[in-house]
Order: structure tokens, then C-alpha cells, then sequence
């Protein structure tokens, strides 16, 4: 979908503690098709600490102090997100949403924003940030250094697209019946069966990777397969890969969801296929929308001697997920993983998620009491990704000799049940 032209809002919120209230937004006009919002600086409605500005519209953040500002997102959408002030010493920020969110949660949303020490005003940021179109208490926070902050700026990149078809399969009967796959037969990535996210904003868990659209040295089919490749030092980033999802597509509720694949070894890399609630938009609907974890597999597990490794099946709810540490998973050992196919498959019937490999079971979650233990009444989209670092690829450090790695996929299929 394309953006229409839009009017930007330079958001011209006075301190509170300056004025009473705040003056009516300047508009300017866009020539592009993009939709543009500012915050400047003297904007903040709160703060921790104030001690120093340096000329009008300019505020010094040391380390351990932030800005509070309010934020009207008009779009649902990824956002590219900008921070322009200047450093001496070196400095870092970072972006908070939802400060007052109901679960005590800390919802970063830019990772790390490095200030050199230069002495003279840029502009730091990341790609995707994801906003939803409601009133968003933010904070700007430092979190080392200081750094002379004048104006925040957020650029819609793609707008949220609804997912127009939901597949309800029968969990009933005693044969499965193929109801949607992909075979990875064709010359490029199908476009009517994915799209795909994309930036650095660290994906709620630190990751290294740009996630790029539709560039083939990321994603490709080759030979009837699938490969996501990540990439180092690649396109003026750290790290590239590939993130592809059913999102806008089709979304699917119960079934058997199977993927036939290879996963690449290595200190740093995480491998994962998987579903998201396809009630999602931005990081406060989850984990209230659900996550279903088909395989995930860490570098860092694989023994490269034996080529050994480990796949893990997880589900997250309110109840249960891994920012609180109680998430339930279930892990096995599987031999060859990166350099022989293994059938990864959840069965999702309307009360329990079963997890196989090959065949063999090995995880179940079966919490059914509300909607905190059991969001998954609710449809699912299908996620395939290749990360690099972050909270678990990361956890053992990074292999700096990598250059490149693969995540390879025959198939991934969708089935029901019939008698």
C-alpha cells in the first residue's frame, strides 16, 4: 500500500512547566509521500533532571536522566526514528513507549543511540520502530554520557496492514489435509504469501541485524528452497538478514504448522520459525496477542564437532513469557542440525500445542484457564527469521569470525484434520 501525501505536524508541545498549555501544532507541508512528525527539545512535559541548556530549543542529558514527552501517532505503521543533538566525550540514548504501561514492563524501543565525540550536531537512529495509532507517553533516556538533544524526529516507513484472510482449520479426524504451504519452487520469494519487516531497532531484544525488504542477497529461493542469510559489515550495516511474515496476507487459527529445514551454527545466530498474533501491532499487544515458537535454535548450542544442536518449542502468553523468566519450553537434542533437514511441527488444537521433531513429541502446553494462560483462540501469522546476537543469540558472544550465515527451508506447511 502506498502512503498518500500527508501534512507533517511539527509538535510543538510547550513544557508544562513553561506554559499552561500548549500552543496549536505548526503544519508544513510534505512533497513526498511520507508523513513526518517532530518533537523539539524545549517539548518535554517531564523530566528527571534539567541542569544545563545550552541556547534555546537545546536540553543536556547526562547519564541516568531523561525526557518525558507525549506523542500522538496518527498512522499505525514501522517508523524510522531520529534523535539530532551533539556530544563531547561520547554519549547514548535510547527511546522509551508506554511509560505507564499496566504490566511494569520497559518497552525499548530504539536500542542503543551512540553520540561520537565530536562536538558538532548529528543525527542517530534506527528503522521500524513499531507505533500504534493512539497517545504514546515516551521518554528519552541517557544512558551514558551526555548528549545536547534539540529534536526528535519519526518517519512513517510502512504503514500496519490488517491481515483481509483468517484460515480456521479442524482439529478433528483422523487424516491431515494440506490447507496452505509453500514449496519454495519458484525463482523468487512470493510476494502474495510474504512480506517482510524490516530496520534495526533491535527487535525487543537487542539484535544486531538490519532485516532489509526484498533484497535477494538476504532472501532468495534456491533450488527449491528458501535461504535467509545474514550478513556481516553488509549494505552499511553490522549485520543484514531477512524477517519474512504472513502479516497483511493470511493468518491462521489452529492446525498443524510444519517446516522442513536446516539451521546454521555459530556463536550469534538464532534461527526461528514461528507465529505471532495477528492482533499485533506494536510491542504493547504482546504477549497478550500470543506467540507460538516452532523451532528456535541458537548457535551457540551446536557442538561443531558432532554438528549436534538443540531445537526448542515455547509458547508465550500474559501468563507466561520470557521477560518475566516463567516462559514453558520444551527442548531436545537433534543430531546434525545444520547440515541435515529435520522436520520442525506444532499440532495447535483449541485447548493444547503440541511440539515434534521428525515426528517425535517432545513439548506440550496445555494451560487453558483465561485469556492470560490461552490467547491462542486468536489468529496467528507465520514468522521466519534469521537474527543475529540479542538477549539469547548473543547471550555466549559473538563468533567474530563470521562472515555470513544460512537458515534453509525445503517447505513450510499448513494442515487440518478430516475423518
Amino acid at each position: 500500500m502506498n502512503i498518500q501525501k500527508f501534512s507533517a505536524a511539527i509538535l510543538c508541545l510547550a513544557a508544562l512547566m513553561a506554559c499552561e498549555s500548549p500552543p496549536a501544532p505548526e503544519v508544513v507541508e510534505v512533497e513526498e509521500e511520507k508523513l513526518i512528525l517532530l518533537l523539539q527539545a524545549e517539548a518535554f512535559e517531564n523530566s528527571s533532571a534539567l541542569e544545563v541548556v545550552k541556547g534555546e530549543g537545546t536540553v543536556r542529558l547526562d547519564s541516568g536522566q531523561w525526557l518525558e514527552f507525549s506523542l500522538n501517532v496518527p498512522i499505525s505503521g514501522r517508523y524510522a526514528l531520529r534523535v539530532y543533538g551533539e556530544s563531547e566525550g561520547g554519549g547514548q540514548l535510547w527511546v522509551e513507549d508506554y511509560v505507564y504501561n499496566n504490566d511494569g514492563r520497559t518497552y525499548n524501543i530504539t536500542g542503543h543511540l551512540n553520540f561520537p565525540d565530536q562536538g558538532v550536531r548529528s543525527s542517530q537512529g534506527v528503522d521500524g520502530s513499531p507505533l500504534a495509532d493512539t497517545l504514546h507517553p515516551i521518554r528519552l533516556h541517557a544512558s551514558k554520557g551526555s548528549v545536547w538533544v534539540d529534536q526528535i524526529e519519526l518517519e512513517l516507513l510502512k504503514v500496519h496492514q490488517p491481515t483481509p484472510e483468517i484460515l480456521t482449520q479442524t482439529m478433528q479426524g483422523n487424516n491431515w489435509e494440506l490447507v496452505w504451504s509453500d514449496e519454495f519452487d519458484g525463482s523468487a520469494v512470493d510476494q502474495s504469501k510474504w512480506t517482510y519487516d524490516l530496520g534495526d531497532w533491535g527487535w525487543g531484544n537487542h539484535e544486531l541485524q538490519y532485516y532489509t525488504e526484498g533484497r535477494e542477497e538476504n532472501a532468495r529461493l534456491e533450488e527449491g528452497r528458501l535461504v535467509i542469510e545474514a550478513r556481516k559489515n553488509d549494505n552499511g550495516h553490522e549485520w543484514t538478514s531477512a524477517r519474512l511474515t504472513t502479516r497483511g496476507k493470511v493468518a491462521f487459527r489452529y492446525g498443524r504448522i510444519e517446516l522442513r529445514a536446516k539451521v546454521p551454527g555459530g556463536k550469534g545466530c538464532w534461527a526461528a520459525g514461528w507465529t505471532l498474533g495477528d492482533a499485533y501491532v506494536d510491542e504493547l499487544s504482546w504477549p497478550y496477542c500470543g506467540e507460538i515458537d516452532i523451532l528456535e535454535s541458537v548457535g551457540f548450542e551446536t557442538d561443531p564437532v558432532t554438528d549436534s544442536g538443540q531445537a526448542h518449542a515455547t509458547v508465550h502468553t500474559p501468563a507466561y513469557y520470557f521477560k518475566i523468566g516463567n516462559q514453558i519450553t520444551g527442548i531436545t537434542d537433534v543430531p546434525n542440525i545444520t547440515t541435515a533437514w529435520h522436520t520442525y511441527a506444532v499440532d495447535w488444537y483449541p485447548d493444547s500445542i503440541v511440539g515434534t521433531v521428525d515426528g517425535r513429541r517432545y513439548y506440550l502446553y496445555d494451560k487453558t484457564a483465561d485469556e492470560r494462560e490461552w490467547p491462542f483462540h486468536q489468529p496467528q501469522n507465520l514468522i521466519l527469521n534469521l537474527a543475529m546476537g540479542g538477549g539469547w543469540g548473543g547471550a555466549m558472544g559473538m563468533d567474530t569470525t563470521l562472515v555470513s550465515q544460512r537458515f534453509e527451508l525445503d517447505y513450510i506447511r499448513v494442515y487440518q484434520k478430516t475423518h
